[in-house]
């Protein structure tokens, strides 16, 4: 699924690019999921997507979402940043 949401900076997005099974089992507070395993969906999550807006990519480990910032600088989004290790190095909030 995907639908914008707000974060606590004004114009800034999380976005999961981990499998469904990995979004239930823990994800940011407030995350989207696009899947980059589902071409079809994630590319149609893109069109929706604003170009002038933050968007902070993660998956489990970082290798798929690193995958999609790249494919989102191409789609015009350069405001895109990869949590780098994915969710396993993250050390904040998890929501299940």
């Amino acid at each position: 699924y995907h639908r914008d949401i707000e974060q606590d900076q004004e114009g800034t997005q999380q976005n999961n690019h981990k499998k469904a099974e990995e979004f239930s089992e823990g994800h940011l507070p407030d995350a989207v999921l696009l899947d980059i395993r589902n071409p079809g969906e994630f590319m149609k999550g893109l069109e929706e997507l604003e170009a002038t807006k933050t968007y902070f990519v993660y998956c489990r480990s970082g290798a798929r979402s690193a995958q999609a910032c790249q494919i989102l600088k191409q789609q015009g989004i350069a405001d895109c940043y990869n949590l780098l290790g994915g969710i396993l190095e993250w050390q904040g909030e998890i929501a299940h």
